[in-house]
């Protein structure tokens, strides 16, 4: 018998108290002994309820409690909560936790001091909700060169933008609906301004390269600035509009970005809608590889949590290795990352905007369209950052074009040879 407490009841933590009670007969065969809520940790009462018979307000229960081998965490946050996860790894307890906060701010730190003390700490659920990536970055892709992270990674955003793409409502109207039906937070600022896209990224390229990436140095973006103009210039040159964590690990170091970012409709991840998650992983011999699912979700993250408690009661005596130090990687300067891009304009004189786009811009073509009088799109050449903005600098010296550019950066898998 393997006893599990669980550090909070709410939206995943009780998750997980359902997944372990509905499949307890099909877990207990995949970890070859049952497995039990013994202990939960919530400071709330819920009358009524099964797990009002083994809630505690106090985690001296739980830490004291010598039956409970293994704690999940679902408080999220860092503290308590990396509070807890540190005293449960000192008690000599196995942790798993959902929380991605807790994992980019401290998981090389806690991975360690688990390793130090022959235990596990596992967080599957903390990058895809319920699609298994954080295990096969650790064990399927390990004797390959990753040298590729990218995707979409927030279901509330990609939601919105399919909203937006489809249904032509603007990004209020997209959020609002969201909310409803229970897909954003009250404050959905973490999700729509990209934060939470870009800490899962941090996570991946940390295991991709085993050395701590700053998730705060990374360019992100949010999507609140899109409007109905960009999807249909984009639209137009072929390309969905998703908000994209993009890594490319380089010889030199690694690019890291999170932005709204035009996909080829041809490219698989263009296909990725609603609340589903895809995440492209490339490396040097396996090529690309793949995952889709949802990407959150109370059931789907819960059941990664399980997936993980599962795995620690197959290794009680055995640490499984994460390669992943406390050592900084280098983050390149985003002026030197060089995209492809589609720029959009708003213009007082077309002959003149024309020409001087021609010139300075150097495009494969401009695009107009009818309903969108007094704007120009086209898509520049593939060079860095840097090169775009100065001759955009240029440009505004004419005073022929009003308010700012708008730039959205075209996705290109990484080649190999980069």
């Amino acid at each position: 018998m393997i006893y599990v407490a669980i550090l909070g009841y709410g939206v995943v933590g009780s998750g997980i108290w359902q997944v372990l009670a509905q499949n307890r007969t099909y877990i207990e065969r995949k970890a070859s002994q049952p497995i039990e809520v013994k202990r939960v940790l919530d400071t709330r009462k819920f009358p009524g309820n099964p797990v009002e018979k083994v809630l505690t307000s106090d985690y001296a229960d739980i830490l004291k409690d010598k039956d409970i081998q293994i704690i999940a965490e679902a408080i999220g946050g860092l503290e308590p909560a990396y509070s807890y996860v540190k005293q449960a790894l000192l008690a000599n307890k196995h942790v798993c936790t959902s929380n991605k906060e807790l994992v980019i701010k401290h998981g090389a730190e806690l991975l360690a001091l688990a390793k130090e003390r022959g235990l596990n700490f596992m967080f599957e659920a903390s990058v895809g909700g319920g699609i298994p990536i954080v295990r096969p970055m650790n064990l399927s892709l390990t004797t390959d060169e990753v040298i590729g992270v990218a995707g979409i990674l927030n279901g509330t955003t990609n939601y919105i933008l399919t909203q937006m793409s489809m249904v032509n409502k603007n990004f209020e109207e997209a959020l609002a609906e969201a909310q409803e039906r229970g897909y954003a937070e009250k404050n959905p600022t973490a999700d729509v301004e990209g934060y939470d896209s870009c800490r899962k990224l941090a996570i991946l390229l940390s295991l991709a390269i085993g050395r701590q990436v700053n998730y705060e140095a990374i360019h992100t973006e949010g999507i609140t600035a899109l409007t109905q103009e960009d999807f249909a210039f984009a639209t137009h040159f072929g390309y969905v509009i998703k908000l994209m964590a993009d890594g490319r690990i380089t010889s030199m170091g690694i690019e890291a970005l999170t932005v709204p970012m035009l996909i080829h409709s041809s490219h698989p991840l263009s296909m990725v809608a609603d609340v589903f998650n895809g995440v492209l992983v490339q490396a040097r011999m396996t090529d690309s590889v793949m995952f889709f699912g949802r990407g959150a979700g109370k059931l789907p993250t819960a059941s990664a949590v399980v997936s993980d408690i599962v795995d620690i009661s197959k290794h009680l005596d055995q640490h499984i290795e994460h390669i992943w130090s406390t050592e900084s990687a280098m983050l390149l300067p985003l002026s030197s990352y060089r995209r492809q891009k589609m720029i959009r304009v708003s213009f007082n004189d077309r002959e003149r905007a024309m020409s001087l786009i021609q010139e300075y811009m150097e495009p494969a073509s401009i695009v107009e369209i009818s309903e969108y009088s007094g704007q120009l799109a086209w898509l520049s050449q593939c060079e860095p950052e840097n090169k775009t903005i100065e001759k955009l600098a240029r440009l505004a010296e004419s005073k022929v074009f009003i308010g700012e550019p708008r730039i959205l950066r075209i996705f290109e898998p990484t080649k190999s040879d980069e």
